[in-house]
């Protein structure tokens, strides 16, 4: 694995709590506790993508199994940062770390896990149809 995409991972931290900060700050004004949590997970999606939309050429990735791989990691990297920060250091509860993966109550957490694992592989094809016009091969 190569650093640049472990040190490439760090900033979808502030961008999360930037994230949550809007969310705490603004949308639970206006909404339900629920639906500022989607919100929040809409935002947090759109941000990250186009996070990763510009960072996609400086992590030099020479294939869509590089793409997988690095969206794998960034999700693993994820889930233990939310589970070892969120009770380590902000002191929750297990129970309501695990609240927001309960898609039946409307949770939609695990929206946002998707897409971070699959934002390079998906954005990796988008750009290199976007360098080459076939939508074959690496990025140019």
């Amino acid at each position: 694995m190569n650093w640049k995409y472990l040190v490439a991972w760090i900033p979808g931290i502030p961008i999360a709590i930037i994230n949550a900060f809007f969310r705490e700050s603004f949308y639970t004004q206006f909404l339900t506790e629920l639906h500022a949590h989607q919100l929040s997970a809409v935002s947090f999606i759109v941000l990250f993508g186009i996070y990763v939309w510009f960072i996609l050429k400086w992590l030099t990735l020479p294939s869509m199994q590089h793409a997988f791989r690095l969206g794998l990691t960034w999700f693993a990297l994820t889930v233990i940062f939310e589970f070892l920060f969120g009770h380590y250091v902000m002191g929750h509860p297990w129970s309501r770390l695990l609240h927001d993966y309960n898609v039946l109550a409307g949770r939609v957490w695990i929206l946002v896990l998707i897409w971070i694992a699959m934002a390079p592989m998906i954005l990796y094809k988008v750009r290199s149809q976007d360098a080459n016009g076939s939508g074959v091969g690496p990025q140019q």
